[in-house]
């Protein structure tokens, strides 16, 4: 069962008008319209999508808005972590835990990768990762949660199919507004899915007719595999694995984006951890550097690519693939972490960055703190300005140089 607790159902169901009053003059409110006139609207939209009387008033009747909700919004770890504070959860007990409830739920993951071509580890990994083996599932109620972040206006595109998609769950009967808990961000069940994941995906592996990605554990690992097989998980390739560069390499081709053949990099002096060859693969490689030049280098293939799908973000991606290697036998990565590895610009930090790249004309487009391709692109063309090695990494240095 689902914890919920008071404090949280509170939050997620005031009545009155306390929980727009928290709101106020808060510089996070993107949104035009008050709370109840935007519902309102949503109401008559869902109506429209087929959504019946009984479950709009079920589950929209006396919502308010989340306070706590954009706050962990602008906190995302993906954002504000350093990889080596990021990497840290994957850690001996984390480890551990995954090669435990493998062997315990063996039987039911040898023929979820017979069908779909996932390996067990994987799948350990993003359980774990995500709700820690299905010990912290969530404690937010999802409808409510949803719709603040559909309100707020920054995304409200894709949370209004988000909620529609709760309720349309809701009305299915798989589970009640109360029941349906999870994540700030509308998250739920072991592998957390947004309401239109579990839509597109979810899968009845243990043949009751309910596919129930909560407390089926057949139903949660199988619809968590056809979600990476969906989104274009190879079977037999690796997401990736860690590299060594040469002194002098030309950072400028770590942008994770451009991929050439393994044998283009073994001429460029890429090889494994210890000099061996670079391990084969049916495709193209890219390379990437998460940490900048003086942390590690992966070249990453086509799964690291369908597990950015599930969470666009590369320090999600690598810590998903690394936790993985190391369920499945593999020992740590071999670059160890500078003096100064937990530095990483805020997000405000970030945007102070883009603002000074953009005045002197390395175009990061508009400053939002967030460090895309078009601000690495930058970043990597002032350091080649400026002779430094050009990773396209910000870092509190690059911001003092700068602003001097």
């Amino acid at each position: 069962m689902l914890n919920v607790t008071t404090s949280v159902t509170r939050r997620g169901f005031l009545a009155g008008s306390a929980g727009l009053s928290l709101f106020a003059g808060s510089p996070l409110l993107a949104a035009t319209l008050s709370f109840p006139a935007w519902l309102s609207a949503f109401r008559r939209h869902a109506k429209e999508q087929g959504i019946t009387e009984a479950t709009l008033k079920r589950s929209l009747d006396g919502l308010q808005p989340v306070p706590d909700v954009l706050g962990f919004d602008r906190r995302q770890p993906e954002f504000v972590q350093s990889f080596w504070r990021y990497m840290r959860r994957v850690n001996d007990k984390r480890i551990d835990e995954g090669q435990r409830h493998q062997r315990a739920n063996e039987r039911v993951l040898t023929q979820v990768e017979a069908k779909w071509g996932v390996p067990a580890p994987i799948l350990m990994s993003f359980w774990g990762l995500e709700t820690n083996f299905g010990g912290i599932l969530g404690s937010f109620h999802v409808i409510p949660a949803i719709a603040t972040l559909a309100w707020e206006g920054r995304r409200e595109k894709l949370f209004r199919g988000e909620l529609l998609a709760a309720m349309q769950i809701v009305q299915s009967g798989v589970r009640t507004p109360m029941d349906l808990v999870g994540s700030w961000a509308g998250a739920t069940g072991q592998f957390q899915f947004l309401p239109s994941t579990y839509r597109n995906n979810a899968v009845d592996f243990d043949g009751d007719g309910i596919p129930d990605i909560w407390s089926s554990l057949p139903d949660a690992f199988a619809s968590a595999a056809n979600l990476l097989r969906n989104n274009g998980w190879r079977v037999g390739e690796p997401w990736g694995y860690e590299v060594v560069l040469l002194p002098g390499f030309d950072y400028g081709l770590a942008d994770g984006s451009s991929s050439v053949t393994l044998a283009a990099w073994e001429a460029l002096g890429v090889r494994r951890p210890g000099g061996s060859r670079l391990a084969p693969a049916r495709d193209s490689a890219a390379l990437v550097l998460p940490a900048g030049w003086r942390g590690p280098a992966f070249l990453v293939f086509q799964n690291y690519r369908a597990i950015r799908r599930w969470n666009n973000s590369e320090l999600y991606a690598i810590s998903i693939g690394h936790l993985a290697d190391r369920i499945a036998g593999s020992g740590p990565l071999t670059a160890s972490a500078p003096a100064d590895s937990d530095q990483r610009l805020t997000l405000v930090q970030v945007r102070e960055v883009q603002t000074h790249l953009n005045a002197i004309g390395f175009d990061c487009g508009a400053p939002d703190g967030k460090i895309g391709p078009k601000t690495k692109a930058a970043v990597r063309a002032y350091q080649k300005s400026q002779s430094l090695p050009a990773d396209g990494f910000p870092t509190v240095a690059l911001l003092v140089r700068l602003r001097n």
